[in-house]
């Protein structure tokens, strides 16, 4: 199964947007690690600009950011294979430690649907 697991950080905090060495150090160890065990799939960070779309009834606004509204924001995300939900938990586990220098943060796990997934819905 794919997992994401994505980082959430606070939007107005600079250390959570401005990548020190110990970070890139302890990020790049961590993927070489996942890459080794065959676990990583993908992984990317994000930066803060950016633009929301929004659908309401016919009604399609498009907001540039960053997004006020919010207290956190994706920072970036990784993309694994893993056997269950546990497993990519304790994945993310071990990632959101690579973020030492972030008082506060989450990391958001979510299945990737995949096509089977999908499946009994098309037969109806």
């Amino acid at each position: 199964m794919r997992f994401m697991l994505m980082h959430r950080v606070p939007q107005d905090d600079p250390a959570s947007w401005e990548p020190n060495p110990e970070l890139i150090e302890r990020m790049n160890a961590f993927v070489e690690k996942l890459t080794a065990d065959g676990v990583l799939l993908g992984a990317e960070g994000v930066q803060q600009q950016g633009a929301v779309v929004r659908r309401r009834g016919a009604a399609i606004k498009s907001t540039d950011g960053p997004f006020a509204e919010a207290k956190e924001v994706v920072g970036g995300f990784l993309l694994i294979g893993a056997k269950d939900l546990a497993e990519a938990t304790a994945v993310a586990e071990e990632y959101i430690t690579c973020f030492a220098g972030v008082e506060e943060m989450s990391v958001e796990v979510r299945r990737v649907a995949e096509s089977e997934d999908i499946e009994p819905y098309l037969a109806k």
